[in-house]
């Protein structure tokens, strides 16, 4: 008897695409998607471990499916990501109706421990310390029709005392560069318009096998893959963000100009005490350098608020860099400790009081900033990739959204065009709002693609080339597919 699943994804991007994996894995073992997630007979969670309340989020989740299970015969729920990592112990010991744990190393066991836990009737835990399969060789069940995810590396050698990322996903790990390109002309090839590279450091791309400049040069690659019309990444780092970077940025036409560069703090004090390897010179000469190069990126960057032991002078350092930065969004954060961390014993926690005050502060200083920076965008043209999701209020404002080039949301009004998601508009900017750009005098063009054929066909593209099971790591034997990179999409 066929039986379901459902995913529940928590967390970063690099989550997203191993739970598309994780989909991939499933179907081809003989599952199918639920079509109402309460109806599943297997659920899995795909957990984070960044936020401090994430373990109360899990174990909260996992009580209100115990009763589920209870009257669901036959049932099973599985706990991956890095949580699981994290708690491996202590997740069936508070949760025994829990059937499998898997960590951020094994993703590709997922099915065997599910038939393994079936057959003995017991939890299957199982954790690898380090990384055997790269998750981009597994099978996936995409979520898009008109943009991918494509990993060009998994873990990270930074040290960032409130960071625990290191801990679960391990050190950097690099995938050969024609492997990365194979995938990503392999999604354009399926009519897909828009990929994402992923990275917990993107942008150190080419550590494992010593090229400095791989980074740049996969960019350039990307600009010779037919069909591709937009490529994104996420997340550099300023400490290896480079000029070759930069100018792969601005001479690629197919590289958006969007760039989201994490700050954390503006504080040079507190940078040392995070171990972030730049101080705010530095982080201010590279966005003086990309604006440089790139008059029109829009750049947003991750701050995070109340990290131990800082002060008032600490606090308004940062606000001084956020005005001088002229970010287009921030994603800020309170500091929450997480266990495991350096910065979790670290003396002078704030008190939760002051930590509100001063990130009420930054939120306002930064929508002031947002607001006006999408309001002098009011009466430009911008080509927009129609997508699902994006607004709350467009059933009853009747409009559509979807993402400008350089990342900025658009609410446009179609008029009596069947636009579709996949498809791409032109519009002209009637209201630039502090999250959003609206356009509501109809469309200046519409182009019909094959993603909005795929999307509007219930397709998807396929999973990635897989090979035999073995990692694709470091450089690959030829050295000239290195080489490649900067050539024509080898």
């Amino acid at each position: 008897m066929t039986r379901s699943y459902t995913i529940r994804t928590y967390g970063c991007q690099m989550n997203v695409h191993d739970s598309e994996r994780m989909a991939g894995l499933l179907e081809s073992a003989g599952y199918v998607r639920a079509e109402a997630t309460d109806d599943a007979d297997v659920v899995v969670l795909n957990t984070c471990a960044v936020r401090e309340n994430a373990d109360n989020k899990l174990y909260g989740n996992l009580g209100h499916l115990a009763p589920r299970k209870a009257a669901r015969p036959g049932m099973q729920i599985a706990v991956g990501g890095c949580l699981a990592q994290k708690d491996r112990d202590t997740i069936v010991a508070k949760a025994p109706w829990v059937d499998v744990v898997f960590g951020t190393h094994n993703v590709g066991a997922l099915p065997t421990l599910l038939e393994r836990a079936r057959h003995n009737e017991r939890a299957e835990v199982e954790i690898r310390e380090s990384l055997e399969v790269f998750p981009s060789t597994l099978p996936a069940r995409r979520e898009s029709a008109y943009a991918g995810w494509v990993s060009i590396s998994v873990g990270c050698n930074n040290t960032c005392t409130f960071c625990i990322v290191p801990s679960l996903r391990g050190k950097e790990r690099d995938r050969r560069p024609g492997d990365v390109l194979a995938e990503v002309s392999a999604l354009a090839a399926d009519g897909v318009l828009e990929v994402t590279l992923l990275g917990q450091n993107v942008n150190a791309y080419g550590v494992e096998f010593g090229d400095r400049e791989a980074f740049s040069k996969l960019l350039r690659a990307c600009g010779d893959v037919e069909g591709l019309e937009r490529v994104r990444f996420t997340s550099p780092h300023p400490r290896e963000f480079s000029s070759d970077v930069i100018a792969a940025m601005a001479e690629t036409p197919n590289v958006c100009p969007q760039l989201h560069m994490p700050l954390q703090s503006g504080s040079d004090r507190v940078l040392r005490e995070m171990r972030r390897s730049y101080r705010s010179s530095r982080f201010l000469a590279i966005l003086d350098e990309v604006r440089g190069s790139i008059p029109d990126a829009a750049i947003s960057t991750d701050i995070i608020v109340g990290f131990p032991g800082e002060t008032e002078e600490d606090f308004r350092a940062t606000l001084d860099v956020v005005e001088r930065a002229r970010f287009a969004q921030a994603f800020t954060f309170q500091y929450s400790p997480r266990p495991g961390t350096p910065a979790a014993t670290l003396p002078d926690q704030l008190p939760k009081a002051v930590v509100q005050e001063r990130y009420e502060r930054l939120v306002e200083l930064q929508e002031r900033i947002s607001w006006e920076q999408n309001r002098a965008l009011e009466g430009r043209v911008v080509e927009v990739l129609v997508s699902t999701g994006e607004g709350r209020k467009d059933s009853a404002t009747r409009r559509l959204s979807g993402r400008a080039r350089d990342g900025r949301l658009v609410h446009f009004a179609p008029g009596a065009a069947p636009v579709r998601p996949g498809d791409v508009v032109t519009v002209r900017v009637g209201y630039g709002a502090p999250h959003h750009l609206v356009a509501d005098d109809g469309l200046l063009s519409h182009r019909r693609t094959r993603a909005g054929d795929a999307f509007e066909a219930g397709t998807r593209p396929g999973g990635a080339p897989t090979g035999l099971g073995l990692p694709g790591f470091g450089a690959p034997p030829p050295a000239p597919a290195v080489a490649a990179c900067s050539t024509a999409g080898a």
